[in-house]
């Protein structure tokens, strides 16, 4: 590990130490965990500590782990990771923390440390159904408002639920189940005459 990783990580651990339940080094960068229970006040210290000034956060993305690991996850199902940058320290940090309910996904928003969360937390809402304590205007922003569903969850089939389309007689869009039919993906392979084996 690098002397300024090294440096990081020990003023991650003065700074918020009690409240890390992980911390790992991989790729010449650190990734932090904490309890839900924590997360103002983790963020509140990585913001405003003289010695880790995060001021800026760059990125909050949803993840469901059902799937990982070829299903042999044993932790929690949802989780939101944070990528936040010091400008005025050159360097970053990521932080994963994991919500407790996987029927009912609760995390506390972040919009009034780093306003730039507002959007960030209404996809990780719109795409894996994460909700937001105390968000200023939680609703879908990728999707339609009438979709169904949150469509990056694994379990969320690849074809969707319902499917949208003009109607002449009613003279506007509707929702109706989808109607794929089902078809065979193996490609044909057609040979010119000439072609031979060998």
């Amino acid at each position: 590990m690098s002397t300024k990783l090294d440096l990081l990580s020990a003023q991650l651990k003065l700074a918020i130490g009690a409240h890390v339940t992980k911390l790992d080094v991989a790729l010449n960068e650190i990734s932090i965990e904490c309890k839900v229970d924590n997360l103002l006040e983790v963020c509140a210290k990585l913001r405003d500590h003289a010695e880790l000034k995060f001021e800026q956060l760059i990125d909050l993305c949803g993840v469901d782990y059902s799937d990982y690991k070829e299903g042999q996850w044993e932790g929690a199902r949802y989780a939101v990771v944070l990528h936040l940058l010091s400008v005025s320290l050159n360097q970053r940090v990521r932080l994963r923390v994991f919500a407790q309910d996987e029927d009912f996904p609760v995390l506390p928003t972040l919009v009034d440390m780093w306003p730039v969360a507002n959007w960030y937390e209404r996809e990780a809402f719109d795409l894996f159904g994460i909700m937001f304590e105390n968000h200023p205007d939680l609703r879908r922003i990728l999707t339609d408002y009438g979709f169904v569903g949150h469509p990056f969850r694994k379990d969320f089939p690849m074809i969707g639920n319902v499917e949208m389309r003009y109607d002449p007689e009613q003279q506007r869009v509707i929702y109706q189940p989808v109607s794929i039919d089902m078809r065979n993906n193996v490609p044909r392979v057609i040979r010119g005459e000439g072609f031979h084996n060998g």
